[in-house]
């Protein structure tokens, strides 16, 4: 039986995408293989324990119906990832997929909505991006930028306005939280007319700073 390191698996409210707001069950898996600068989920960079896909879905029955949101550590480093991702939408449940823009997405069942973390420098881990993703979204898929600074925003509006991304998925600006001002970020978007959202990572201002992220 195909199995994946799973780290934590709970319910919570979905803190970020277009999803913000919404009950979710959580699927974390263990282990990553880039090293963000800001990475807000070190705990998940390894560990976990293996089990069984038809348990985790078994768990994540147990908690109810409706959202979950497979995520990490890094989804896409686990090969069961997209079997799992396909036996909990033949369950019945909406999946959203966390995943880094280094990660071919198209192994994920097109039903599912793949959320598409795509690094900027700041990240330090930027040159890993795969930048073929941007061809690859499907209908229902996300776009997000997680952004430390000026240059971090100039970098991706201009990557947002020269593939006209967001004329092909929802476009996430975030700000790295306690970095940057989530102010001035809006400013800047503002400025520029830019179509993208602001978005801000609800866990935190609910729970506190260290709230565990999605």
């Amino acid at each position: 039986m195909a199995e994946l390191r799973l780290k934590e698996l709970y319910r919570s409210i979905q803190g970020e995408s277009t999803f913000a707001g919404r009950p979710c069950t959580f699927v974390r898996t263990g282990g990553c293989d880039i090293r963000c600068v800001w990475c807000d989920e070190p705990q998940a960079l390894s560990g976990g324990e293996r089990v069984e896909v038809a348990d985790v879905v078994e768990r994540v029955r147990a908690l109810g119906p409706g959202l979950v949101e497979i995520t990490g550590g890094e989804p896409l480093v686990q090969a069961a990832v997209p079997e799992l991702v396909e036996r909990l939408l033949d369950a019945g449940y909406e999946v959203l997929v966390e995943t880094g823009g280094h990660h071919d997405i198209s192994v994920l069942d097109p039903r599912a909505h793949a959320i598409v973390d795509v690094k900027c420098p700041g990240s330090g881990v930027s040159g890993g991006n795969d930048l073929a993703n941007l061809e690859r979204l499907r209908p229902g898929d996300e776009l997000k930028f997680v952004l430390a600074d000026r240059a971090d925003y100039d970098w991706a509006r201009d990557l947002v306005k020269s593939r006209d991304l967001a004329d092909r998925a929802p476009v996430l600006f975030s700000p790295v939280h306690g970095v940057l001002d989530p102010a001035e970020l809006a400013a800047w978007i503002l400025e520029d007319a830019l179509p993208v959202r602001l978005n801000l990572q609800q866990h935190k201002y609910v729970w506190g700073a260290d709230a565990s992220g999605v």
